[in-house]
């Protein structure tokens, strides 16, 4: 992968932009960055370091561009007169809020991570940028917005181009970006930064294993790799075949049964809290779904497309990468995290359509179709967390459904629940962050349709609510445990490019659910 930008702080109070700016490297061109709102509101640090040359600079390029100030929009000026900058970009607020007028373009909420991701796009690779952290609207904590920008910043910065051989010729192509903030407090700031850092790491981590080739990320090397999460204090424990043959998990195993490539569960748990819990205490939990390529089994797909079934782990990445980013940030929460690692092929021993299994709660499932492999797998593996570490509550992510695209296309997650105080908190978070969830109806009139003939539950309702009857075959085996469904087909893979991420892989739900626990369940 291509070098990662590289951000440094300085003072604020002690620039003068019409000096030398300061850059991690003396070399090469410098541009200078600044927010403004409509009718070229500017912070007050900033209109002071301008100066009134600087200001009418502004005026006459804006007045040439028709810069008007609005979210996103830009002014580039180029050798600005009177500023030691080879570049002077200018980047848009939008204006505060006011009233009912939070439908207004120029007045919606201030998301500065999306606002760090605008000035990555408009930095371009190799650039050296000095970004001037004040802006001419409420941000609330300075130092948090500083952190906020530059988590924006890594996140429009990063590319997967692991396995090209032939890279640009273009020197500036292999130059790394770097950026230093310009903050009122410095070492305010860089707290600030480190925990986002942490969440960072732990998206780019999600991102890049959605990203790899199936051929490289079989279900063991997934397995190798969340494990080296015990570096950061992680407990990982791994489940091979011969463990959940003993564990009676028929479920997982008749979908790995098709692959030459062995399953895997993987257990990953961080204890912040350590000896410190509670009486009554109960972990929380996450459990993904990690089909690392998914054929659809004897049940097979269509070849159109089916390049992007090694996606198909999405839900295991995002949890591999939301574990990362607590244990990153010493998260002072105790978190399971449980992801199940296969893969879905026809191989001569593959499952049929007809055939019976036996899950690991004892109930029995008739494979209807074997393209509906994921939820089999999360059966055992939700059953497994809730029998033997009694959670507070459970949230699963899967790329479950391509009914859900139909549904919500890839503007929402779908969200399931038994519970509307997990539900309601999910909803909350998805506003905040921008992962958005929209919740669907559970039903007994929609359960009814996985009840088999033949064995207890059958592994597809048909095309009709394909999203919801999905849903609730995996809650057959939460039991009476709070559990959250996230059904991410339209969101964890081949995502629509925006300002914070331009890689197929999205890394979709670290952030969601990082929020969720430092918003509601980690300790203070």
């Amino acid at each position: 992968m291509s070098d990662p930008i590289k951000i440094d702080y300085t003072a604020l109070g002690s620039l003068n932009l019409h000096a030398t700016l300061p850059t991690r490297t003396d070399d090469g061109p410098k541009t200078l960055v600044m927010f403004a709102g409509p009718d070229l509101a500017l912070g007050a640090a900033t209109k002071s370091l301008l100066g009134a040359e600087g200001g009418e600079l502004i005026k006459r390029a804006s007045t040439a561009a028709k810069f008007k100030g609005k979210p996103g929009q830009t002014l580039d000026i180029v050798a600005p007169a009177g500023l030691s900058a080879s570049r002077l970009l200018v980047i848009g607020t939008g204006a505060e809020a006011s009233g009912d007028d939070s439908k207004d373009v120029e007045s919606k909420p201030f998301d500065l991570v999306t606002l760090g991701g605008t000035v990555a796009g408009k930095l371009g690779q190799g650039a050296q940028a000095v970004i001037l952290v004040d802006f001419p609207r409420a941000a609330g904590d300075l130092a948090k917005a500083a952190g906020d920008l530059a988590l924006g910043l890594r996140l429009r910065d990063y590319k997967f181009d692991l396995y090209k051989t032939k890279k640009k010729d273009d020197a500036e192509e292999e130059t790394a970006t770097s950026a230093v903030l310009a903050v009122a407090d410095v070492a305010a700031a860089r707290a600030a930064a480190a925990a986002v850092s942490s969440v960072a790491d732990g998206i780019l981590t999600a991102r890049s294993l959605v990203n790899e080739p199936a051929n490289i990320l079989t279900p063991e090397v997934f397995a190798g790799r969340a494990k080296e999460l015990e570096a950061l204090g992680v407990e990982v424990t791994i489940l091979d075949e011969d463990a959940m043959k003993a564990l009676g998990m028929g479920a997982f195993l008749g979908v790995s049964q098709g692959s030459a490539q062995p399953g895997r569960i993987v257990i990953l748990r961080w204890n912040g809290l350590g000896s410190d819990v509670p009486e009554g205490h109960q972990p929380i939990a996450f459990v993904g779904k990690g089909v690392t390529f998914d054929t659809g089994g004897i049940s097979i797909k269509g070849a159109a497309g089916m390049e992007d079934m090694k996606g198909d782990m999405a839900g295991a990445a995002c949890v591999t990468g939301l574990l990362q980013a607590l244990a990153g940030r010493k998260a002072r929460v105790d978190v399971i995290g449980a992801i199940g690692l296969v893969e879905n092929m026809p191989g001569p021993d593959a499952q049929r359509p007809g055939d019976i299994v036996t899950s690991m709660s004892g109930q029995t499932i008739e494979i209807i179709n074997t393209d509906a492999e994921g939820r089999l797998v999360l059966a055992d593996v939700c059953w497994y967390v809730q029998d033997k570490f009694k959670p507070k509550f459970i949230v699963d992510l899967a790329t479950l459904t391509g009914a859900i695209l139909v549904a919500l296309g890839q503007e929402y997650a779908g969200l399931f629940s038994n519970n509307d105080e997990l539900s309601e908190r999910l909803v909350a978070v998805g506003k905040a962050t921008g992962e958005k969830v929209w919740r669907m109806p559970l039903a007994p009139a929609y359960d009814k349709l996985i009840d088999s003939k033949f064995a207890d539950v059958k592994n597809s309702g048909g095309r009709h609510a394909g999203s919801i009857t999905a849903a609730h075959f995996i809650k057959r085996f939460v039991n009476n445990t709070p559990w959250a469904h996230l059904d991410i087909a339209g969101m964890g893979m081949s995502s629509p490019a925006n300002e914070i991420n331009q890689s197929w892989g999205s890394g979709w739900g670290v952030r969601l659910l990082n929020r969720l626990v430092a918003d509601y369940y980690e300790a203070r």
